[in-house]
């Protein structure tokens, strides 16, 4: 919430433009880095994997959305063929098994930050265009 409201700070006087300018490119950042996610991980292709976790993650942390930050650096090191937790080297099976399994968790976190967002917004008399 500390990052959002620095960003909030940026908005003029009586609109939130800038703010949900920045909110909708993540919202169509995130939904086509997933598209490219899913394709990296039917294709096996771990670097290709690590570069998207690392993008999603500086989005992800400009707006403040923590949860999905971590998993995309989680995802990068995976895709690094590293888990950073247990502080060991992985074989890519494993890596893409952790990584399979991680996707799931990131989009979930995602469709609860996008919620959130857009309730914030709405509350604000903001809506967003749908998809």
């Amino acid at each position: 919430m500390d990052i959002f409201g620095q960003i909030l700070e940026l908005d003029e006087e009586g609109t939130h433009d800038f703010s949900k300018e920045m909110v909708t490119a993540y919202f169509e950042q995130a939904t086509t880095t997933f598209g490219s996610m899913d394709q990296a991980l039917a294709d096996k292709k771990l670097p290709e994997l690590s570069a998207l976790g690392h993008f999603l993650k500086g989005s992800s942390a400009a707006l403040g959305i923590s949860k999905v930050q971590a998993a995309c650096e989680k995802m990068q090191h995976y895709g690094e063929l590293r888990d950073e937790d247990a502080d060991r080297d992985l074989a890519a099976p494993e890596a893409l098994a952790k990584i399979d399994a991680l996707l799931v968790e990131v989009k979930a976190e995602y469709a609860r930050a996008e919620k959130w967002l857009r309730k914030w917004y709405a509350a604000h008399n903001e809506q967003f265009a749908e998809p």
